[in-house]
């Protein structure tokens, strides 16, 4: 058995039945597939050409003029997927009025959690990366977004840290367990409890890489898979990065479509027929579809400065952080351990 995994790095990951790696520095120019002929007899001894003559292989190109043939394909190469464009996958979506700037920071000590902070433009998140080192996500306008790509080294990282630290307002009161209470947001106060106590990230001290922007987008693949192909991650589905949310859905898709496979496999079954990969599709599409309308409408929700609504909003978190069995069953969906009540 032979699969190919293309990566958003535009290397290709071939691993066979002995689990032996090939990396092949070499872009995909173009994708092919032959259907099955009836006409065309191929026996168990049949040349790689003629398995893929009779659709039994899935032929890809490489930019050095080499070829690859593999029982299946799997795309997960990034938003921009080539693969995807190949195959001819058509996609449904809509570009937000954001852009994200993102760069590796390096801390004086290490990093362990990962933080957000909500501001007036839009979120910033700092991902831990190992040893001293994060990954910054920072949405803001477009306006903003090339100010901050240009600026000095270490203006950027003094507003990084403001932004982490401060969020552009002051740090919330403390406050004694109980005095605060559920409905403290409609006094317009920001408390926590004195044992509860408002923490910071580790102080970023200078950039570890060039610093990027592009612009944010939602989009969906209307397909996952078809014959000896099928999509993943960001491939298959893009969101804002408000939540983090885009990273636990590749991991889904990731382990959905191995462990379809391995019962594919179990059955004796060839793991690029459609009827096998169109299950992984299945089982994906709507969990992906579900947080990609949950995390849009986070974006439209935040994206507006309305008192009316910023009460609401404010009551939304307050009563999700005091009402423990929501609070717990929001974190169990976030991160992937559990569906909704209502898809469940």
């Amino acid at each position: 058995m032979l699969s190919i995994v293309i990566s958003d790095t535009n290397k290709l990951n071939v691993q066979d039945t002995d689990f032996q790696k090939k990396i092949f520095h070499s872009r995909l120019t173009s994708m092919s597939l032959n259907p099955s002929s009836s006409s065309i007899v191929v026996d168990s001894t049949a040349s790689t050409e003629a398995s893929y003559a009779r659709g039994r292989l899935a032929k890809l190109e490489l930019s050095d003029g080499n070829s690859l043939y593999a029982k299946l394909v799997v795309g997960s190469d990034g938003g921009k997927s080539q693969v995807r464009e190949l195959a001819g996958f058509k996609t449904t979506g809509w570009k937000y009025s954001q852009n994200a700037v993102i760069c590796t920071v390096e801390h004086s000590v290490e990093n362990y959690c990962a933080w957000q902070r909500f501001l007036p433009a839009g979120p910033i998140a700092l991902l831990p990366i190992g040893d001293k080192f994060s990954n910054i996500v920072w949405t803001m306008n477009p306006e903003e977004s090339s100010d901050f790509k240009s600026m000095k080294e270490d203006d950027f990282v003094k507003a990084v840290n403001h932004a982490l630290d401060y969020g552009y307002g002051s740090h919330p009161k403390s406050s004694l367990p109980g005095s605060a209470g559920m409905f403290s947001w409609l006094r317009g106060n920001v408390t926590i409890f004195a044992n509860e106590s408002f923490e910071i990230p580790p102080k970023v001290t200078k950039l570890a890489s060039e610093r990027m922007a592009f612009p944010l987008s939602l989009m969906h693949a209307n397909e996952y898979a078809s014959k000896r192909v099928v999509l993943i991650g960001d491939a298959a589905h893009t969101v804002h990065p408000l939540a983090g949310q885009g990273v636990n859905l590749g991991f889904g898709d990731a382990f959905a479509l191995s462990r379809i496979i391995a019962e594919g496999i179990a059955v004796g079954m060839d793991i690029g027929e459609v009827s096998l990969l169109k299950k992984y599709e299945a089982e994906r599409k709507l969990a992906n579809m579900t947080m990609m309308a949950i995390l849009d409408g986070f974006q439209k929700a935040y994206s507006v400065d309305f008192g009316p609504l910023n009460i609401l909003r404010a009551a939304a978190l307050h009563g999700a952080h005091f009402i423990s069995p929501l609070k717990r069953s929001i974190i169990s969906y976030a991160s992937g351990e559990q569906r909704p009540p209502l898809f469940s």
